[in-house]
Order: C-alpha cells, then sequence, then structure tokens
C-alpha cells in the first residue's frame, strides 16, 4: 500500500524539538515525509478557535498559545532555519505551509486577489532564503483555499500541492477553470477527529486509523500529521511505529475540514 505523510509544522517549539525527533524517528524506520513548514512568525495565540481538538495546553505549551497576543510572536524562519535545511538534508522534502499560519487560518478561505498573492509570494521568498532554491510543493494550513491561491499553485510553479482534502489526487477545475498544478489531498482523517467517535480513544486511535485505511483506493492515502511541540512528535512516532508493525511498506510520501471548493476526481 502506498502511504503519503504530510506533517504540518505550525510553531516555533514544534520546528525547533519536534521536528528533529521525527526525523530521527523517521530515518530509523527507514520512512519518507514532507515537512511543511510554517515560515514566519508563530502567532498561534491568535488561531486558538481554528486549532485541533487537542488538550491545548499540554500539546501546544501556554508560550505557543499566548504567541501573537499576550507574547510576541517568535519568528520560526529566522530562529529554526538549520533545523529545516538539515531536515532537508536528510532527505525529507520540505515544503510551505504559510509564512504566518494563523494569519492563513483565519482569513485564507476569503482573502482578495491581492492579499493571497502577497501573502503565498512572503511565504515563497523566506522559503528560498531559508533553503536557498525554490519550493516544489505547498500544503495549504487547515485545507484553506480559494480561487486566487490555487492560480497561485500554479503561477509560483509548484510541481504539486496538499491543500485540499479528497479521494484522490486530481487536477482542479473551478468554475471551468483549469488549474494547472495537481493535487495530492489527503485522504485519511486526523487523530484528533477520530478520538470520541465509534469507541475510539487516544489509547487505541491508531488502531482505528489502521482499519480505515485497510482497503485503500489504487492511488494510496495521503495522511496529515500535525507536529506541534515535543508531545506531538511522541504521538507521530506511536501512529507510524504501528502502522509500519502492520506490514506498511516503509516508503512514505507527504498529511483538513475543508471550506475549499469541490473538485472532480480524475482517475
Amino acid at each position: 500500500m502506498k502511504l503519503a505523510l504530510r506533517i504540518e509544522v505550525a510553531t516555533l517549539r514544534g520546528t525547533r524539538e519536534g521536528v528533529p525527533q521525527l526525523v530521527k524517528m523517521l530515518k530509523e524506520h527507514g520512512a519518507r515525509a514532507t515537512f511543511l513548514f510554517s515560515l514566519g512568525p508563530d502567532h498561534t495565540g491568535r488561531a486558538i478557535g481554528a486549532l485541533p481538538r487537542v488538550p491545548r495546553r499540554k500539546c501546544y505549551g501556554l508560550a505557543a498559545l499566548l504567541s501573537g497576543t499576550l507574547l510576541p510572536g517568535a519568528d520560526i524562519g529566522a530562529r529554526c532555519a538549520a533545523v529545516m535545511r538539515a531536515a532537508r538534508d536528510e532527505g525529507f522534502e520540505a515544503g510551505i505551509q504559510a509564512h504566518d499560519r494563523a494569519a492563513w487560518l483565519r482569513r485564507g478561505a476569503r482573502a482578495d486577489e491581492a492579499r493571497t498573492r502577497a501573502a503565498m509570494l512572503r511565504a515563497r521568498e523566506r522559503f528560498e532564503e531559508i533553503f536557498g532554491a525554490p519550493p516544489l510543493t505547498h500544503g495549504a494550513a487547515g485545507w484553506q483555499m480559494n480561487l486566487y491561491a490555487y492560480r497561485q499553485t500554479q503561477r509560483l510553479g509548484f510541481r504539486h500541492c496538499s491543500d485540499t482534502r479528497g479521494v484522490c489526487p486530481f487536477v482542479p477545475i473551478l468554475n471551468g477553470e483549469i488549474i494547472a498544478c495537481p493535487q495530492l489531498p489527503t485522504t485519511l482523517p486526523t487523530l484528533d477527529e477520530l478520538i470520541g467517535t465509534d469507541g475510539i480513544s487516544v489509547e487505541n486511535v491508531a488502531q482505528g486509523l489502521r482499519e480505515l485505511s485497510r482497503n485503500p483506493p489504487a492511488t494510496g492515502h495521503v495522511y496529515r500529521g500535525h507536529n506541534v511541540r515535543t508531545g506531538a512528535a511522541r504521538a507521530a512516532r506511536r501512529l507510524a511505529l504501528s502502522r509500519l508493525r502492520a506490514g506498511v511498506p516503509a516508503r512514505l510520501r507527504r498529511r483538513p475540514r475543508p471550506r475549499a471548493p469541490a473538485a472532480p476526481c480524475r482517475r
């Protein structure tokens, strides 16, 4: 079975502490993943309502929950550039999640053309400053997209994107307009969406996810992992080990309640 692992790195602490742990764990199992980085300020405190349904203080930490409100938002790209490059140098694909993730979560789906273009250009410029090369992939924070953002995925030269949820890869067609950048949508639910449904708890959530992916589509699955701090890294390790022990091939590639327009599934 093909499984792509899409890891959203959302906070300063998640980048600085969580990414090295995940890189180590994935390497131990010969697994691959795409890291989608938040490249600008950590303004997590401004997007509390959009955060996953998890124990927020435990998972994010008090400093992150206050970042951008009572505390200044640390510049993740400036402070963690070496960590991001190290993940890339270990053979993992690096891509863009956003420049200001909190701002995109709050306004991305409704932003006008000028704001959308400015936000995505700023993210690309910061990516190039950090990595010395243009980005080849983009995964919108919270799967929040609009028509202008889809157009930018084409104009900015992305090879592929993972901005949506769906059942198989597709080429977006919006109001009859073909967007020449293929989408690899997230196909599996996230852990916080599963917990509390059909008898699934923290203790058996990995088993529940494995059951859901037992009969994959021909194009495989894309799973979204959300790395916010070391606790998230431990959760991701547990999930990955569960799947690997279940016989999933080690080659993992790349991890939305979407508000993006629905697109056809083209096989």
